[in-house]
């Protein structure tokens, strides 16, 4: 991205490089005339995607939700475009980390099933024991 002054802008990182703490905005400029404010300022939990993540919540918002069509432009089946909508919602902090233990006797989530198989945490001969 380039700005108004021909300089290239980097994304900024989310957390602390040294101890791994959260950042804070802690100052603004305006590159048009050069004011400068210094504070503790409200950050986006969007602004620190990166270019993957920005891909995926682009593609799923202009295709108004469609996982379909989210799955065939990342170029991946659908539970794995699923799966990583999901984890995109983990990090944004929009929703729970799935429970490894979900899957209990007597209360098979077909969805659940078909998360856990295109994570790798199941083979294909336990999801369809899970989901017969």
């Amino acid at each position: 991205m380039i700005g108004d002054f021909g300089q290239h802008l980097h994304q900024a990182p989310s957390d602390c490089p040294v101890c791994g703490v959260k950042l804070h905005v802690t100052r603004l400029g305006c590159e048009s005339c050069g004011t400068e404010l210094s504070g503790r300022f409200a950050s986006c939990p969007y602004c620190s995607l990166n270019a993957q993540d920005q891909k995926i919540l682009g593609t799923f918002l202009v295709s108004r939700g469609n996982m379909r069509e989210l799955a065939r432009e990342l170029g991946v089946s659908y539970p794995t475009a699923r799966q990583r909508f999901a984890e995109l919602l983990e990090r944004l902090g929009l929703e729970a980390p799935a429970d490894p233990g979900a899957l209990q006797a007597g209360t098979v989530d077909r969805e659940e099933v078909l998360r856990r198989l295109a994570a790798g945490e199941l083979d294909l001969d336990e999801a369809t024991a899970l989901l017969s």
